[in-house]
């Protein structure tokens, strides 16, 4: 009779890690946020993109340290539960309760509508585009973190080889006078255009919720994330240098800013390389993100967080199948409501994004109490942890989401606690 598995696989190489990272970190920003901050700030928003990058390091090498030293799939969750106690760990798996099952369907729908523009489907059409995406990101992740990991390194190439074309086709255009005067509104933009591009450098938690599966988790995480960055923050600057030089964030469509740069290299095929582009990068996002999430509600799960249902392994493939099972009803019912009542997109991916700020601020709070005094992590920490309180503040109403949904976190913890046999003195 076959024993059921009681631990993840371990089975992702570095060079996978590479993929699931970039995935997750290069969404549908990619497309539209070199625009908007060369639209804010000219020119200079390059500053802006060097600046975010180099704020993203101590961040990166805080969490690499992290998931080396602490290899569990509750990622910041089980930082948080190290540092502070069972319960701040609760609250933090709570927290990611409230991203991947609102912003997945959401990326999928954006990802769907540069099909969709392309094809010229119908609303229809596009939601049904966006659920077959999200099934087959169902589908590699339940079949295993081998097979996913293989099918990210696919899409990211994918992904990276359009954009060094599109780059590539750009460059001969790029005009010097485009970049004088170079900053046209003052400085203070470029600090503003700061704030904007935060969304272009999330992700980098959900390689946490993947450190059990590395095939050597004390080397292949931070060399996992060291590469991720150096392409992540290469490709930013690449296609930021080329929307300015061509001068194609000018027009007044904003958002088709970057298939106006594209047909001045490729001509009548600019739409199916846009197309393709879109619905690349939304999937990568996706992919990643639902491999994390699936994993950390398993480790909740597995701690006694969350119902011990989500603990169970699939007795062949070795995912957390029931998790994935149930993200079906929550991204059908997600759907289900941005088409029935004409959602508006924008408004609604704030309100998972003000999560993932405050998931960043428990991160790095937690590293400040786990690493030694004497490590430099602990610095990049304290950097990275002032940087995030900075950018929360910015996050308006929607920042209240993370504070509602961490209190019925903490009451669910306190409650959980309270029923639990107490010590006998």
């Amino acid at each position: 009779m076959n024993q059921k598995p009681t631990t993840l696989r371990r089975s992702i190489t570095w060079v996978q890690g590479v993929a699931l990272t970039i995935g997750a970190v290069l969404g549908s920003g990619v497309l539209v946020l070199p625009v908007f901050a060369a639209d804010l700030a000219g020119p200079a928003s390059m500053i802006s993109w060097v600046l975010m990058g180099l704020l993203t390091i101590p961040l990166v090498i805080t969490l690499g340290k992290l998931a080396s030293k602490c290899p569990d799939a509750g990622g910041i969750a089980a930082y948080a539960q190290l540092a502070f106690g069972w319960r701040a760990g609760t609250v933090t798996g709570w927290l990611f309760l409230g991203t991947v099952p609102i912003a997945a369907p959401i990326a999928a729908l954006i990802g769907a509508n540069y099909i969709g523009v392309y094809l010229a489907l119908s609303h229809g059409q596009i939601v049904f585009t966006a659920a077959f995406t999200l099934a087959m990101t169902l589908f590699f992740n339940y079949r295993g973190i081998s097979l996913s990991g293989k099918v990210q390194l696919a899409i990211v190439s994918v992904i990276a080889l359009i954009l060094l074309a599109v780059i590539a086709a750009a460059l001969p255009a790029v005009d010097r006078q485009q970049f004088t005067p170079f900053a046209p509104r003052g400085w203070i933009p470029v600090g503003e255009a700061m704030t904007l591009l935060f969304w272009a450098f999330v992700g980098w938690e959900m390689i946490g919720h993947l450190a059990e599966e590395f095939e050597d988790p004390a080397r292949d995480i931070q060399l996992s994330l060291g590469v991720s960055v150096i392409i992540v923050n290469s490709l930013y600057l690449l296609l930021a240098l080329t929307i300015i030089g061509t001068g194609s964030y000018l027009g007044q469509d904003k958002v088709a800013a970057l298939a106006i740069m594209v047909s001045q290299g490729w001509g009548k095929s600019a739409g199916a390389v846009v197309a393709a582009l879109g619905f690349a990068v939304c999937y990568g996002a996706i992919h990643t993100y639902v491999a994390g999430f699936s994993r950390l509600v398993y480790a909740q799960a597995r701690q006694g967080a969350f119902p011990a249902f989500f603990s169970g392994l699939h007795p062949v493939f070795q995912t957390p199948h029931r998790v994935l099972w149930s993200l079906v009803p929550c991204f059908s019912f997600v759907l289900f409501v941005i088409h029935h009542f004409n959602v508006n997109l924008a408004a609604f991916i704030q309100f998972p994004s003000a999560i993932f700020i405050a998931l960043y601020i428990i991160g790095m709070a937690s590293a400040i109490k786990l690493l030694g005094k004497s490590e430099n992590s602990r610095y990049c920490a304290i950097i990275s942890f002032i940087s995030c309180v900075i950018v929360y503040g910015f996050t308006g109403w929607a920042g209240l989401y993370p504070i509602i949904l961490g209190t019925v976190g903490w009451y669910m913890g306190y409650r959980k606690e309270a029923s639990l046999p107490r010590a006998v003195e």
